[in-house]
């Protein structure tokens, strides 16, 4: 049960709100805080993907080579390139020599094949294809060297410090191509907070492509490099990468009741640690986390509005509440306080914010919830005002 308090005053910036003290809500309950795990690997970085914050680190900011996991960077740059109408899936894309000639792990594309934007993307994140990524590379940006300057640009601009590449695929086994665990977060988020339809990629266990060239048709097994997605609960990405310079790393992700982490492990000693501490350190990100969803928001009256030959405007929220806590806190002390604009003129467009639901733990604002008109208002003309008062007269 809950019980509403609603008051109506005058105050400086709003024009009247109301208060909702909730006694007992449908939320998901805080967790108790678990002791931080204790790992082998010696680099490390959890991060929640909503807020972005920083749940766990470990010499989080040396920087590393990153072997194949420099593949999230060419991800992100392609999803943005189709996002930008710049790309589409089933665009065709013709592998050039320089991708062919790629070591390492590969799909084993021939010069002059072709594959489709979609296909090659299956390629790189499922089976960690360098041939692929350089493909993709070139086709994107007429060189792998003008694509990674523009992988160079876009780790600048989401503030990767300690990053810088030399190529797109991880495979250059150089002191100038570094990043670190915490940067390997950032890109992991960003493609994940603005791209969450990656993980329909990531998540694939094993998919046939085909290859067609001048020797004929033949199928090939795309398997993935990512064993968590067998062995734990609401994995769905992301990268793995592994070389004998770079050692064994992981840019995991999973999902759970709404809340999903990213766990990085870098310069792990073998593959079997690798897996074993990425997990160990996602189930500490969701035991430091917990969410509170809002599933009864009060219900709206119109508000006045000025300006317009009708007096007042229907109101309503554009969206429902949620809110992320890593700290323990107590859902049961959460308040909601309904605020408005201290005057609400028209003209007024279908959407306008005019207010907020103010969510708070005693002071500590944790959250708002736009409140929006309901639908347009005109501004009221000078033969509008003539034909209502007209109108009042004759009454």
């Amino acid at each position: 049960m809950k019980r509403v308090i609603e008051r109506i005053t005058k105050k400086r910036r709003r024009a009247w709100f109301f208060t909702v003290l909730m006694v007992a809500v449908s939320v998901v309950l805080p967790a108790a805080k678990a002791a931080e795990p204790e790992i082998q690997t010696p680099h490390a970085c959890v991060m929640e993907v909503s807020t972005g914050e920083i749940l766990y680190e470990k010499n989080a900011d040396e920087r590393l080579h990153p072997a194949s996991v420099t593949k999230v960077m060419t991800v992100l740059l392609i999803f943005e390139a189709l996002d930008e109408g710049k790309l589409k899936l089933d665009e065709e894309v013709t592998t050039s020599a320089h991708a062919k000639s790629m070591g390492g792990s590969q799909v084993f594309l021939e010069v002059g094949e072709k594959q489709t934007v979609e296909t090659l993307l299956k390629c790189i994140i499922i089976a960690s294809g360098n041939d692929a990524a350089v493909a993709m590379a070139e086709h994107i940006a007429g060189s792998e060297e003008a694509f990674v300057e523009l992988m160079n640009q876009r780790a600048a601009e989401l503030g990767m410090e300690q990053t810088h590449f030399m190529d797109c695929c991880g495979l250059t086994e150089s002191k100038e191509h570094y990043t670190s665990a915490r940067d390997v977060a950032l890109v992991s988020r960003e493609l994940l907070r603005n791209y969450p339809n990656c993980v329909e990629y990531s998540d694939i266990w094993m998919e046939d492509i085909t290859h067609v060239t001048a020797k004929g048709s033949s199928l090939f097994t795309l398997t993935n490099t990512n064993k968590l997605l067998r062995s734990y609960d609401g994995c769905d990405g992301l990268k793995t990468g592994s070389t004998s310079y770079a050692k064994y790393c992981l840019s995991a992700t999973a999902r759970r009741d709404g809340i999903r982490i990213i766990s990085v492990v870098m310069t792990a000693p073998d593959s079997k640690t690798r897996f074993a501490e990425a997990g160990k350190l996602l189930n500490y990100g969701f035991s430091r986390c917990s969410i509170y969803y809002d599933e009864e928001m009060p219900e709206l009256s119109p508000v006045p509005v000025k300006g317009a030959i009708q007096t007042e405007v229907g109101v309503r929220y554009p969206d429902e509440f949620s809110y992320l806590s890593t700290t323990g806190e107590d859902f049961t002390q959460i308040t909601r306080e309904a605020e408005f604009l201290e005057e609400i003129k028209a003209p007024l467009e279908e959407g306008q914010e005019v207010g907020s639901l103010v969510y708070r733990i005693g002071e500590k604002e944790i959250g708002r919830m736009p409140i929006v008109a309901a639908e347009a208002v005109e501004k009221a003309g000078y033969f509008d005002w003539v034909n209502a008062a007209w109108g009042a007269w004759m009454i």
